[in-house]
């Protein structure tokens, strides 16, 4: 027997019947679908130190359980004394199975246990069906082992889903779980 992650089962079982009523889709294949998450950490401290760069691959690595790639910049910027090529950041894609268990562990585990936490905010939808939040520390992750931290940092995370509107798009991510403000 295949193992099927919890979140996609649940988007079979409930969500899909659930979006499909309340929006009165003909079929079930119109229903918007969580296409990919993306994860990615800006690191400019990287330009001056590079074991910074290092430890942020490593920690995005055990985040996500995927190997992440480094962001090269693309100008010269003289104010951030940074030069095109220089890697400056951390991202990755994740997809299907491993895109519904990291939103499994960060519905379920990650965003408890940030301090005095009310919700994620319901200002970061793009127009398109994306939603786009930040997390300050990445320390919220249990993969990550607190005594190893070297700096903390955040990071962003992009769900691109298929919906057509903000609105669908919301009730997809509030019916898989995402805790919003009210």
């Amino acid at each position: 027997m295949k193992y099927i992650p919890r979140l996609k089962l649940k988007y079979k079982e409930e969500v899909t019947p659930s979006l499909q009523k309340k929006y009165s889709y003909k079929s079930s294949m119109q229903v918007p679908k969580l296409l990919k998450i993306a994860i990615n950490q800006g690191v400019g401290a990287a330009v001056a130190d590079k074991k910074i760069l290092e430890a942020a691959l490593g920690e995005i690595k055990l985040i996500t359980g995927q190997k992440p790639i480094a962001t090269i910049s693309k100008k010269d910027i003289s104010n951030f004394k940074l030069r095109s090529g220089v890697p400056i950041g951390v991202k990755v894609t994740l997809r299907d199975n491993m895109m519904y268990e990291f939103l499994d562990r960060l519905i379920s585990v990650a965003l408890p246990r940030i301090r005095d936490f009310k919700g994620i905010n319901q200002k970061g939808f793009d127009g398109r069906g994306n939603y786009t939040f930040g997390v300050t520390e990445q320390i919220i992750f249990p993969e990550i082992d607190i005594d190893k931290v070297n700096k903390v940092t955040g990071l962003d995370i992009t769900f691109v889903t298929s919906a057509k509107t903000d609105a669908e798009a919301m009730e997809l991510l509030k019916e898989f779980g995402l805790p919003f403000k009210k």
